[in-house]
Parts: structure tokens; C-alpha cells; sequence
């Protein structure tokens, strides 16, 4: 009898653009109460944007309007430098 292989799912990096399997990639939220932050479990509800876990995709993110592009709102360099710890925090 064969096993069944399931396909995993995959999601695009709003950095780099590449698609890459769900659970390699941080997922970014932002909530109905319009916070953004990066959520480790992936859970969490509401609109979500992956990225790559390292600052290249974050900077090119940045650059190109990527994330706000996703999340259809203005966001402030405050997120990215808050983005950016979380980021530090959870690759070390």
C-alpha cells in the first residue's frame, strides 16, 4: 500500500517574491484594530503577508510598498523598525 503524499502549502514572500513552502516563511498580521506584527504561529486572525526570515526581504518589502500594498494602508517606518526587532528576536 502507498502513502498518500500530501502537497504542503505554499505562500509568495512579499520580499523577494519567490514562493516557498508555508512554514518556512513568518506570517505579518494586521488585525481588525489596524496593530501589525509578525505572528509566529501563524494563527492569528486576520489579513497576513509572509516574508522570508531574513532582513533582505524585509528592506526589499520596505522599499517596494510591498507590505502596505497587501495590507491596503499607509504604514510607518515605526512598524518596519518594530518589524525588524521582531525579526532579530525570533531568527537568533
Amino acid at each position: 500500500m502507498q502513502m498518500i503524499q500530501r502537497k504542503k502549502p505554499t505562500r509568495k514572500c512579499v520580499g523577494c517574491g519567490e514562493m516557498k513552502e508555508k512554514t518556512t516563511l513568518l506570517r505579518i498580521v494586521r488585525d481588525k484594530d489596524d496593530s501589525i506584527f509578525i505572528d509566529p504561529t501563524g494563527k492569528k486572525s486576520g489579513r497576513g503577508a509572509y516574508i522570508c526570515k531574513n532582513f533582505k526581504c524585509l528592506e526589499a518589502a520596505k522599499k517596494g510598498h510591498r507590505i502596505e500594498r497587501a495590507f491596503e494602508t499607509k504604514i510607518p517606518a515605526e512598524i518596519y523598525d518594530f518589524l525588524g526587532e521582531q525579526l532579530r528576536g525570533l531568527t537568533e
